[in-house]
């Protein structure tokens, strides 16, 4: 059987409401900087993806170019 003093221990140790509502209100605001973090890296990786997709346009446009001007001069190119 339990003795007050047992009781008082078990008060000292178990979390509270009060506990618990922190508890949840950290992990909340945890969440939310994490979805921000998220959100900002996912901006990052799109415009890098879009820079790469323009980079890659205008490197086939010059290849063309260079191919162009290699058949008017009349010069074979190696790769």
């Amino acid at each position: 059987m339990l003795t007050d003093d047992d009781i008082q221990k078990l008060i000292t140790v178990v979390a509270t409401k009060e506990d618990l509502t922190q508890l949840k209100e950290s992990l909340r605001q945890d969440f939310s900087d994490l979805q921000t973090s998220i959100d900002a890296y996912a901006k990052k990786a799109n415009d890098y993806f879009q820079e790469m997709v323009m980079f890659s346009r205008k490197l086939e446009r010059h290849e063309k170019w260079l191919q162009q001007l290699a058949q008017k001069l009349e010069v074979k190119l190696e790769y």
